[in-house]
């Protein structure tokens, strides 16, 4: 049986994480409505986007796990990613070529993001 202060933290931490996942990928979105996101958001993206180039893990996995061994449940090896996110979006197999791709896919999208907020700035200063 798991200790429920540490399980419930680990649970906490998966949240925090899938956020933070999710602002780096959309969090250009806001910055359409709120430019002023771009500067918390930007080096969220840079940040997501390097742990993928580099196949790096985030260190919030193995926070996760710690609390996990704590709480007495089943860990995981690799990352957070890896455990819940590529069984559900990415085919069997990941290689570090998908990541570059993803992050290359990142990158792009919130470069058209950006350059509708750039302009739309320069538009309503103009």
């Amino acid at each position: 049986m798991s200790a429920p202060g540490p399980a419930l933290a680990a649970d906490l931490v998966v949240v925090a994480h899938l956020a933070f996942i999710l602002f780096a990928v959309f969090g250009s979105l806001a910055a359409l409505r709120w430019p002023r996101v771009a500067w918390l958001h930007l080096p969220a993206l840079v940040w997501a986007g390097g742990i993928m180039i580099v196949g790096g893990i985030c260190p919030l996995t193995p926070i996760e796990n710690r609390l996990r061994e704590a709480a007495q449940g089943p860990t995981y090896d690799g990352g957070f990613v890896d455990h819940y996110l590529v069984p559900l979006i990415y085919p069997p197999g990941l290689t570090h070529r998908t990541q570059l791709a993803g992050a290359a896919l990142l990158f792009g999208l919130n470069a058209v993001v950006y350059g509708l907020v750039w302009r739309r700035r320069r538009i309503g200063t103009s």
